[in-house]
């Protein structure tokens, strides 16, 4: 058997500097410090030797310490719950240690729940912010604790990840203007052609947020296409259903002869739904409604008539793209400017797909309903498939009809990487890689 000192005889002579510049020219570091990359390249190799004279297979390692969080501001609605649930899934499948906090809404707590992960340390967070406003502070000491970070819906607008630094990996959402005006639509179609249009009210989520920008956006570009519907009023639901049954009571006494009602979250329209039914009205014919998220009762509202449509923004497939983020960089993978801010598209559901949808990501068992593993550009360097239409988020979309701070000018990075057509070059191969479709069955389905 192979003693220890013939063991480290094998690790590669990390103080050769042409051996180290020829790894940092292969692995495209550009960013990754020599004492990073000595760090990072020591530890894995010794890893994978170590696995080699115990027997095991050669494993990467994600960070020193692998373990990652979800903090999220609110888990008590759906969306968040299946987050959570395929967070831990694909870290379990990636290796990696994971845990969960809920802030309830309380910025300040959220806060310390962060710097609690770093005395924990963490090696990368997930956040679901309850106050976007604190990107900034938290990319501050992500930086300081050289913590990778990413951020899903909500953050301060105009901040991006270029605004901090590489520790800071991720900003991501679906693009959710065309997506509210897309279901809006669908409703307001529909109120014109089966009542000859009418009054139509908003149950929204938290006010001011970013989501609830954006949301509200795409669906007043939709009431400029149908004259005969108009938005009489609206209410925060908070993105649950308790608060949004409260505001839909409210708004239904204020305006007695509403015909639709459009919601921002599946969890906000089944609390619609609950006040429409306590007020005697019959939802999916006295008053049509329609959500977002395609979460499991959402799906099912819609497969039963409850819900007129909703936008499927699957859960697990946001957690699977978060989740490998942060394994991906955490083991050398340095992102291009255009990948550190993306978007993903969403589908329209109703009756017709609905059912296609329920079975993967619904009533799906134990299949889960994505390839993790292949979503990971370490572990699948050459054949890594997106599983869904990602591309390079555009900054004017998406903080759109928000001033601009003052002297605000477009990262240097970013407008770099849109001159020199890398932008479009990265939106290319992610459409050329994307082969796993996300109206399909699941990848892990068996035949």
């Amino acid at each position: 058997m192979m003693n220890f000192k013939d063991f480290a005889h094998r690790l590669p002579d990390f103080t050769n500097r042409k051996l180290i510049d020829a790894h940092m020219e292969r692995l495209d570091t550009s960013g990754v410090s020599r004492r990073d990359f000595l760090s990072f390249a020591s530890a894995g190799a010794a890893a994978s030797l170590g696995a080699a004279y115990l027997g095991l297979p050669a494993t990467a390692i994600a960070s020193q310490t692998g373990k990652f969080a979800y903090l999220t501001g609110f888990m008590f609605n759906e969306w968040n719950t299946v987050f959570d649930r395929t967070a831990k899934k694909a870290a379990e499948t990636l290796g990696l240690a994971y845990t969960s906090l809920d802030s309830k809404l309380d910025g300040e707590k959220q806060y310390n729940q962060f710097e609690q992960q770093v005395s924990g340390s963490a090696s990368g967070v997930i956040f679901n912010l309850a106050d976007g406003s604190a990107i900034r502070g938290i990319s501050r000491v992500a930086s300081q604790n050289r913590i990778y970070v990413a951020n899903v819906w909500d953050s301060l607008p105009w901040f991006t990840p270029f605004d901090a630094d590489e520790y800071y990996t991720l900003f991501a959402v679906s693009e959710e203007v065309t997506a509210h005006r897309e279901v809006t639509e669908v409703l307001l179609n529909e109120v014109t052609e089966k009542f000859g249009g009418g009054n139509v009210i908003g149950v929204t989520g938290s006010k001011g947020s970013l989501l609830e920008l954006q949301r509200n956006r795409g669906r007043d570009e939709a009431f400029l296409k149908y004259p005969k519907t108009r938005l009489v009023d609206e209410l925060p639901g908070l993105w649950n259903r308790e608060d949004a049954l409260k505001a839909t009571e409210d708004l239904l006494t204020r305006n007695p002869d509403v015909v639709g009602i459009v919601t921002q979250d599946d969890d906000i329209a089944l609390g619609a739904i609950a006040a429409l039914r306590a007020a005697g009205l019959r939802p999916g014919e006295d008053v049509l409604v329609v959500g977002t998220s395609g979460t499991g009762l959402g799906a099912k509202a819609v497969r039963d008539g409850q819900i007129l449509a909703t936008k499927g923004n699957s859960p697990a497939f946001a957690a699977a793209l978060f989740t490998t983020r942060l394994y991906d960089v955490s083991n050398g993978w340095v992102p291009r400017a255009p990948e550190r801010m993306l978007n993903w598209n969403t589908l329209t559901l109703t009756k017709d797909n609905i059912g296609g949808w329920i079975d993967r990501y619904v009533d799906n068992g134990d299949v889960e309903p994505f390839d993790y593993r292949k979503m990971s550009k370490v572990l699948h360097p050459d054949d890594w498939d997106p599983q869904a239409e990602v591309y390079p988020l555009d900054i004017d979309n998406n903080f759109g009809g928000i001033p601009k701070p003052e002297g605000w000018t477009y990262p240097a990075e970013y407008a770099e990487a849109q001159k020199n057509g890398e932008r479009e070059a990265v939106a290319q191969e992610y459409a050329a890689h994307y082969k796993i479709r996300y109206d399909g069955p699941s990848p892990n389905k068996k035949a």
